[in-house]
């Protein structure tokens, strides 16, 4: 590993620096940036206004081809310049899907006049994309969906339900895998289309989470008529591009970001007592602070090797899997235990400084295991794809959709 910027990318550090600088607001800690991602009515405007101004600087997709509105750089520089924002108050997250997964997709299978429509307008934060894949039946199982669509004239009729579809309520658009031939093996009969969410017989219904938020949403298709125009791919080739989509997915959700981590920990452990005095000196407490840091240290080292890749124009292997299994159950634990820890304050979210951050992080932390791939997804990657274990047998692999049971 190399953890050094070459003179090129420590320019380009210096560069971005020095941009943020004059642009943006330098964070205090990250108790302040919690309470200002989640305690704003006006963050959505906001962060348009942000990413309206990194595009105009160049900064919004630095990989992207420059007819797109990106730099034409290398993976590492954009890397650098997440590395760099992190470190300022900025509002964050609402264009993640849309530039990390869709337009990508769109940029691999859309004609060239959808991408001099689309582009430009997600890239600066005027429109808002969202991924419409999971479904109540089908959730780690993509091409286990059911929502139809069916051929009409030189058009396509959608029907169907989508759930856990992060960001439906506030998105312009989405990219959409549905079954278009129900005859054929799962994996066989899917075709992928791009849609208004405005579109007449789309109804977003948001479900409440239980940290009172609503983050993600339930998406009804009654009767959505879309033009063949609209399709991504060949039709029954939608798995192809499911995966185009899943692939930037990984890399796009990989390691949680602006979460309170070990040190947080530390310093609630020296300003909480127990009965045999601070719990920083408690054994216990001790033991467990020091595990996470173990695993902090092993994933920061492990993200490592995937920007030593960047940095020479490498393709990262299986580390965003690795990292991510790790990662997950370490920021849901490290939430349990800082509750335990301040005991009948932890459930007061308002009234305990801490305890907003912790108890956030606990229960985001059971979404994130999910998110981008589940534990277990996650780990029959590792262990077919790294490992070379035998695959998970599968008795539905040459079954018709339709002759399935259940």
């Amino acid at each position: 590993m190399d953890f050094n910027d070459t003179p090129e990318e420590a320019a380009f550090r210096k560069e971005v620096r020095a941009w943020l600088d004059a642009n943006a607001t330098r964070k205090i800690d990250d108790k302040a940036s919690f309470r200002a991602r989640n305690d704003d009515p006006e963050l959505l405007t906001k962060a348009k206004a942000w990413q309206d101004k990194k595009a105009k600087a160049g900064y919004a997709r630095i990989t992207w081809p420059k007819e797109y509105g990106g730099r034409g750089g290398s993976p590492i520089l954009q890397v650098i310049y997440q590395q760099e924002e992190a470190n300022y108050l900025v509002p964050l997250g609402f264009f993640d899907i849309g530039l990390g997964m869709c337009i990508p997709t769109m940029m691999a299978y859309a004609a060239p006049e959808h991408l001099k429509r689309y582009v430009k307008p997600a890239l600066h934060g005027d429109e808002v994309w969202c991924q419409l894949f999971s479904e109540p039946a089908a959730g780690s199982d993509v091409a286990g969906i059911r929502t139809k669509a069916e051929r009409d004239g030189d058009g396509w009729v959608i029907n169907g339900q989508k759930v856990w579809t992060s960001g439906a309520h506030y998105s312009d658009y989405g990219i959409i895998i549905t079954r278009t031939d129900p005859s054929v093996p799962k994996h066989q009969g899917l075709t992928m289309f791009f849609l208004s969410m405005k579109a007449p017989g789309v109804e977003v219904r948001p479900i409440k989470q239980m940290s009172g938020g609503a983050n993600f949403n339930e998406v009804f298709f009654t009767n959505v008529r879309i033009p063949d125009s609209q399709r991504l791919g060949n039709v029954g080739e939608g798995w192809k591009a499911a995966l185009t989509t899943l692939m930037n997915e990984r890399l796009a959700v990989g390691m949680p970001s602006g979460g309170l981590d070990v040190d947080e920990l530390m310093e609630l452990a020296r300003d909480t007592d127990l009965e045999d005095g601070p719990a920083i000196r408690n054994q216990q407490v001790r033991s467990k602070i020091a595990d996470w840091y173990v695993q902090q240290q092993g994933l920061k080292l492990t993200r490592y090797r995937t920007l030593t890749a960047l940095s020479k124009g490498q393709t990262p292997g299986p580390e965003s899997s690795i990292i991510k299994i790790v990662a997950a159950p370490k920021m849901q634990d490290m939430g349990a235990f800082a509750m335990e820890l301040m005991g009948p304050g932890g459930i007061m979210k308002e009234e305990v400084p801490h305890a907003a951050g912790f108890q956030a992080q606990w229960i985001g932390g059971a979404g994130f295991r999910i998110a981008g791939g589940t534990d277990e997804i996650l780990r029959n990657i590792v262990a077919e794809r790294v490992l070379g274990m035998p695959a998970d047998v599968r008795v539905d692999k040459d079954v018709p959709f339709n002759k399935l049971k259940g």
